[in-house]
Order: C-alpha cells, then sequence, then structure tokens
C-alpha cells in the first residue's frame, strides 16, 4: 500500500516546490498524508468538471499543473466556482496536489515535455537554473563518538553529492582544551589541559539544511561545546535544468514545422499561429511551455531559428518580429502543457508499479470552445 504522503515526496522529488517562483502557490492542496492512494489522475486545469471526472473515476489524488488558489483566500465555499472544486474533491475523498512552475523549469518537466513531444533533439534550457547553495560543515568529534555524529548529520541532509549520499571525509588528529570553572566537560578535569584523539568530520550540505545539521550534530556530540565550521561554498553555477528549452531538429522550413507542430500538439480552436516566412529555413528551436512573452527580450539575439510559445499579445510579438530575429510559433496554452501529463504518469507508474492505477484526464480545459 502506498500513502499520499508516500506519492506526494515521490512527486515533489521530481519537481521540488523550493524552486517555484515566489508568487506561485504548489504543493499538497487538499488530502491527508496518511491516508491510502491506488489511484492518480493527473490534468493540467482543476476545473468542476476535471474534479467530477477523477471522483467518478474513484482517484484518491488529482494532480494538476495550474493551482486551483493562486492567490490567498478567506474561505472556499461551494457557492464560488473554486469552492465547488473543492468541496467535489473533499466529498470525493480526492487529494489535490499542484506542480506548476515546479513543474515548468525541472527535468522531464513541462518545457522538456514539450520539445520532446515536438522532437527536438540536444536540449538544454533557455535559461539556466542556478545550482543550490552549498555550505561545507566541519566538525571535531572524539574518535570512538564519531560514528553517531556522522550519521546524524547525514540524516539531517549534509553530505549529499550527485547520486550519493553519506559522503563525509575523516582526518585524524589531536584535540586540546582546558576546562574552566562552571563548566561540566564530558572529558578531562577542570583547569587541567586534556589531549583527546579526535576526528575532523567534513562534509558538504545544502544551505537550506544548514540549520538542521547544526541542530542534528549539537543533539548527537558528547561535548557540551562542540568545536565546527559552517563555511558557505564559492557560486556552485547552474544546472542542466531551467527555464524553456533550446533544441534541434533535422532541417526545414517554417512551414513544414508549424506543420508538426499541428499534428503533434492536440487540436484547439486557436491552431498554430505563425510569424515570419514561411519558406524560412529552420533548424535550432527554443521553447517555452505556457506564457513565454517573458522571454522575448532575451529570445531576440540568441542563436535560434523559431520561438515557439503561448499567449503571445500583438504588440510584443508585432515588436519581436521587427528586428529580423527567430519566427514566431504562439500555441494553446493548454495544448502545450498538456504534453508533460502522459510523462509524469508514465515516470508515476515506472516508480509505484502496479501498486498505484494512473491516466491522464480525458477533458480539454481550453478555455476556447469554438471559432467563427
Amino acid at each position: 500500500m502506498t500513502t499520499l504522503g508516500e506519492v506526494v515526496d515521490l512527486l515533489h522529488s521530481w519537481y521540488p516546490p523550493e524552486t517555484a517562483d515566489g508568487w506561485d502557490a504548489v504543493g499538497l492542496v487538499v488530502g491527508d498524508p496518511t491516508a491510502m492512494v491506488k489511484k492518480v489522475m493527473f490534468a493540467v486545469d482543476p476545473t468542476l468538471e476535471v474534479a467530477q471526472e477523477a471522483v467518478s473515476w474513484g482517484a484518491d489524488l488529482l494532480v494538476v499543473h495550474h493551482p486551483l488558489f493562486l492567490k490567498p483566500v478567506h474561505g472556499f465555499a461551494a457557492t464560488t466556482p473554486k469552492g465547488r472544486t473543492a468541496a467535489v474533491l473533499a466529498a470525493g475523498g480526492c487529494a489535490l496536489l499542484t506542480a506548476h512552475t515546479n513543474a515548468d523549469q525541472a527535468a522531464a518537466g513541462v518545457s522538456e515535455a514539450l520539445a520532446t513531444a515536438l522532437g527536438l533533439e540536444d536540449l538544454t534550457p533557455i535559461v539556466a537554473a542556478p545550482a543550490e547553495p552549498l555550505d561545507k560543515f566541519v566538525v571535531f568529534v572524539p574518535h570512538d563518538a564519531a560514528a553517531p555524529v556522522r550519521a546524524a548529520i547525514a540524516d539531517a541532509g549534509a553530505g549529499f553529492i550527485g547520486n550519493y549520499d553519506h559522503c563525509t571525509f575523516t582526518t585524524e588528529g589531536q584535540g586540546r582544551f582546558r576546562p574552566l570553572e562552571g563548566a561540566d566537560p564530558t572529558i578531562g578535569t577542570i583547569g587541567d589541559i586534556s589531549l583527546i584523539h579526535e576526528d575532523r568530520i567534513e562534509a558538504v550540505m545544502p544551505r537550506r539544511r544548514r540549520a538542521d545539521v547544526v541542530a542534528a550534530m549539537l543533539a548527537n556530540h558528547p561535548y557540551e561545546s562542540p568545536a565546527y565550521d559552517v563555511v558557505e561554498l564559492a557560486d556552485p553555477g547552474t544546472t542542466a535544468t531551467g527555464t524553456g528549452r533550446i533544441g534541434t531538429i533535422e532541417e526545414t522550413t517554417l512551414r513544414d514545422f508549424a506543420q508538426v507542430v499541428a499534428e503533434k500538439l492536440p487540436e484547439t480552436e486557436q491552431g498554430v499561429r505563425v510569424g515570419g516566412d514561411p519558406d524560412r529555413v529552420v533548424r535550432r528551436i527554443a521553447v517555452c511551455g505556457g506564457a513565454g512573452d517573458f522571454l522575448l527580450d532575451a529570445m531576440a539575439a540568441r542563436d535560434v531559428d523559431v520561438y515557439l510559445t503561448s499567449d503571445l499579445r500583438h504588440h510584443p510579438a508585432a515588436e519581436f518580429l521587427e528586428k529580423d530575429g527567430p519566427a514566431l510559433i504562439d500555441v494553446a496554452h493548454w495544448a502545450a502543457e498538456s504534453t508533460w501529463l502522459p510523462v509524469v504518469q508514465a515516470r508515476l507508474a515506472q516508480a509505484l508499479g502496479d501498486t498505484v492505477d494512473s491516466r491522464v484526464s480525458e477533458i480539454r480545459t481550453d478555455p476556447w470552445t469554438f471559432r467563427v
């Protein structure tokens, strides 16, 4: 059996909430982490119809991309549309989890799924995400007490390097100290200098875990006043994740690539809007799932042939094309982001096997229903 808390932890390990933009609202919205999960459904939007579909199917968890509540609320009575959605899920015993901007940037996230769906290869971020700031933690421990301290700081978050944990380095030496009046020494005598065989234990740790690691060390160290250092490490640079993706395709024309986009993405009333010479030769493509006009200034000078995104406005698009940079392709917001749903569903199925059933919502939540 799998608990909701275990599924949430798994999804958060792929799409860490701390990587979401500051204005965003992500994570578990409704649900008891101790409840059992047998069925999970995925959708772009937490609409009332999607909630009803999830409950009708018997889902224990609905995972969505767009938040149900993006702005703070004082209540969510069923007299409002969002309140009705929450009420349907709660009454049906279905939890709700949002992965929004934290899923946009991640590996196997929204932009990467969009790029992969369109056949792009050799993917790199448009704007690489900064690597997490790191500290180095150093503590001096009596040799016979080193093992529990080493284990405690590792359990608190120190010693993660890549796909390894409990990574520490130990050197041996002598500790020298003299307990003064008022001290309560574990080792040594008041007024006498003591020489102790000690281990110097070193480990790197995420800066956000600093307080946890120090507290774990203090709780497990035998000394009344341990000697330890916390050193902030230099800028760690960037990661392979980040905003948007740039990739390559076999050389083709803008017209033919736009046709591929129309065939690969779900059909919508908006269709695929293109700005640029239809016969332009294209090979390097940049994509950003969701509303991507905030990247227009950055894209104007990039060595790409096409920038594909959603929700482009008239004036920014026109001014962008006047600079003779990349061509523009504008697709429906929902269509672009829906490419992520089968990716995360397959990932969950691989991780949990047949212990949890999963599916992608069959409801199209694009707001535009017809075109005249």
